[in-house]
């Protein structure tokens, strides 16, 4: 065995003491996030809405403030910041800082369709954010108004198609405004189906809807939570939803897909984003305190009244999700030709 000299002994010695130096630094490199994670939270948590108060994602993100109180330990305080389409909210979000104390509901419009649409955007939807979980997801629904569908013999998308196929131009269809899911779903529609329709875009939803009620209007890509009451009434026919998957609570209406524009697939989502750069070991536990409350039956139904499904995914399946639905937002956007200067 040789034998080590004299000057082998020292190298080796510092040598060891080099690499034990090495790997203290890289554990304390890691340890920031851990013990950040691990003392997550001290202190309340703001959770912005970027819309007003009393709408869907309000009363949703409300609701679910209440239920996180207890398992974090401290209060998760909902507040309101609107505009400009939500990016006035998922901005301020987006440049917080990122230790867990600020989150965001954003939405299919915040994430993935105001990128396309508005010329100038405060935030990058992919660099400025950390996926957390997606919440729920609404469909939308093809509405007809009774005495145009009776007056026109449209009794399923089928005759729908077959009426605009024939009739170019002469149908119109109602939404909340140019961009908005009412309107791009017409978009998509229109393209599928190989159809002309006019668009009429109002200031809101809400309009949107009492104008299609009134007979102004002769369709509309609707959301089911505020078209199922005057579907029940009989005020609006029902002639489909827009996602791939019958919803749960209209069993009876197929999908646009199933009715012959295969792939047709448009709802509204809304989730949970935290700042880029917020420690993975706190976004995992966001994902997993919010996904154990999405499970529980009374926040299962109060989102079924509005017409929702809970549907969390963890932070890296979200994250795809979102990256696709930019993806099919992006080529509906374009042509539809819609922009916000």
């Amino acid at each position: 065995m040789p034998r080590l000299s004299r000057l082998s002994l020292p190298l080796r010695r510092r040598s060891m003491q080099g690499l034990g130096l090495l790997l203290v630094g890289s554990v304390a490199a890691a340890l920031p996030g851990v013990a950040a994670a691990q003392e997550w939270p001290t202190k309340p948590i703001r959770f912005v809405v970027p819309y007003p108060p009393g709408g869907p994602l309000d009363q949703v993100a409300r609701a679910l403030a209440e239920k996180l109180r207890e398992p974090l330990g401290q209060p998760v305080v909902v507040e309101n910041r609107t505009g400009a389409g939500g990016n006035i909210g998922a901005d301020l979000v987006a440049k917080s800082a990122p230790d867990g104390y600020s989150i965001v509901m954003g939405a299919v419009a915040t994430h993935a369709i105001n990128p396309y649409l508005f010329a100038k955007m405060p935030y990058d939807a992919n660099r400025d954010f950390a996926p957390v979980t997606r919440v729920a997801t609404v469909p939308n629904v093809l509405v007809l108004n009774p005495d145009t569908a009776d007056r026109l013999g449209i009794r399923s998308v089928a005759d729908l198609i077959r009426y605009a196929r024939a009739n170019p131009g002469k149908l119109n269809y109602a939404s909340g405004g140019n961009g908005s899911a009412g309107h791009l779903a017409g978009e998509l529609f229109k393209a599928q189906a190989g159809v002309s329709m006019v668009h009429i875009p109002y200031a809101g939803a809400a309009p949107a809807q009492l104008g299609l009620l009134s007979g102004q209007t002769d369709l509309m890509f609707d959301n089911l939570a505020s078209a199922a009451p005057q579907i029940r009434a009989g005020k609006l026919k029902g002639f489909a939803v827009t996602t791939t998957e019958r919803s749960n609570f209209f069993p009876e209406l197929p999908t646009v897909a199933d009715s012959g524009l295969k792939g047709f697939d448009i709802s509204t989502w809304f989730g949970i984003f935290a700042p880029a750069g917020t420690p993975k070991p706190i976004v995992d536990r966001l994902y997993g305190e919010f996904a154990k409350v999405l499970a529980t039956p009374d926040l299962r139904e109060r989102l079924a009244r509005l017409g929702a499904d809970a549907t969390p995914l963890p932070p890296d399946a979200f994250g795809r999700f979102v990256r696709a639905e930019q993806t099919k937002y992006e080529r509906i956007v374009k042509a539809s030709g819609a922009r916000v200067d």
